[in-house]
C-alpha cells in the first residue's frame, strides 16, 4: 500500500461490473497508484472481472467498509467476524492488498453514553478472529478511527493504537483520516505521531470532504509530521462525491461537497501530490 489512490466513491459506491469498468479506466487516466474500493455490498461483486480489470490497467486495490448494524462488533462479535470473513475472501478475489475502513464497527453507531469495556472486548475478540483470517488469506486489516459523530468507540490515533497493541496481531494496521483527525485529534501532527508505528494508510481528505485544499485542514502540519516518521504507507484522495443515500445518512452529507469529481480531481489532486512532493514522500 503505496503511493498515490483514490477512493472510488470519487465515481461511484456500487462496486458492480459496471461501476468497476467506469471507475478503474478513470483512476487509472489520473496516473493513480491504487483504488480503494467501498466494499458495501459483496453481493454485486464480480470478483474476477475487477482483478482482470486491475491488471489490465496496472492498478493495485485496498477495499473498505463500515460494518452493518446487525453486525456491529461491539455487541455482536460473531456477526463482525462472518461479515469480515465474507469481505476478506471477497477482496482476496480481487487481488485487494488489504481490508480497512470502520471494520470493528458502523457508520453512525452510537449509543448515546460512553465506551464500555465490554464493547472494547467484543471489538478485540472479533479483529483478533479477522485478523487471523485476512492473515491467511494473505492481506493486512485496517482499523479506521472515525469522528464521534459516526461511531463512538475509536475516534483518535491513540485509541486505534491501543486496540492495535491489544490484539497483537502483525498484519493489522491503523488508517487514518485528515477530516477525522481535524475533528478529534489535538493537532494532525499528534494524532499522526500516536499512530506512527501501525500507520500504513492515511485518507486526504479536506474538512468539509470536498476539494483537498479548498478548507481548513492544515495540510503542512499533516505532511511534515508523515515526512517526520517516515511514512511509507498509502496516500488515498477521499470526497464523497456519489452518495448513496444509506451512506450519506451514516456520513450526514446534505448537500454537495464539490460539483463534480472533475473539480475535485483536477484541483484537489495536483495540489496533494505537490504538497507530497515538497515533503518527499514521493
Amino acid at each position: 500500500m503505496q503511493g498515490f489512490g483514490v477512493h472510488t466513491s470519487m465515481w461511484t459506491m456500487y462496486w458492480d461490473r459496471a461501476g468497476a469498468e467506469r471507475t478503474i479506466p478513470a483512476a487509472a487516466a489520473y496516473r493513480m497508484d491504487f483504488i480503494e474500493i467501498a466494499l458495501l455490498d459483496t453481493s454485486i461483486v464480480d470478483a474476477p472481472h475487477t482483478r482482470a480489470l486491475l491488471e489490465q490497467h496496472n492498478m493495485r486495490a485496498v477495499c473498505s467498509l463500515g460494518l452493518p448494524q446487525e453486525s456491529w462488533a461491539s455487541v455482536n462479535p460473531d456477526g463482525a467476524v462472518a461479515h469480515l470473513k465474507n469481505a476478506i475472501d471477497k477482496a482476496a478475489e480481487m487481488g485487494a492488498e488489504a481490508l480497512s475502513g470502520v471494520t470493528y464497527g458502523g457508520i453512525g453507531e452510537r449509543t448515546g453514553l460512553p465506551p464500555t469495556q465490554a464493547e472494547y472486548d467484543n471489538i478485540a475478540r472479533a479483529l483478533e478472529a479477522a485478523a487471523a483470517y485476512a492473515k491467511a488469506r494473505g492481506l493486512l486489516l485496517g482499523i479506521e478511527p472515525v469522528n464521534r459523530y459516526e461511531n463512538h468507540l475509536l475516534n483518535t490515533g491513540w485509541q486505534a493504537r491501543d486496540m492495535i497493541e491489544r490484539v497483537g496481531a502483525d498484519n493489522l494496521f491503523i488508517h487514518l483520516d485528515t477530516y477525522h483527525m481535524n475533528i478529534e485529534e489535538k493537532g494532525a501532527a499528534n494524532g499522526i505521531l500516536d499512530a506512527r508505528e501501525h500507520l500504513r494508510y492515511i485518507h486526504l481528505s479536506e474538512s468539509d470532504r470536498g476539494t483537498p485544499g479548498e478548507g481548513t485542514c492544515d495540510w503542512d502540519e499533516v505532511f511534515a509530521a508523515l515526512a517526520a516518521i517516515n511514512f511509507k504507507g498509502g496516500l488515498a484522495m477521499e470526497s464523497f462525491i456519489n452518495m448513496m443515500p444509506e451512506v450519506a445518512y451514516g456520513l450526514a452529507v446534505w448537500r454537495p461537497v464539490a460539483e463534480s469529481f472533475e473539480e475535485v480531481m483536477d484541483k484537489g489532486l495536483p495540489f496533494l501530490r505537490n504538497k507530497a512532493a515538497q515533503y518527499r514522500l514521493i
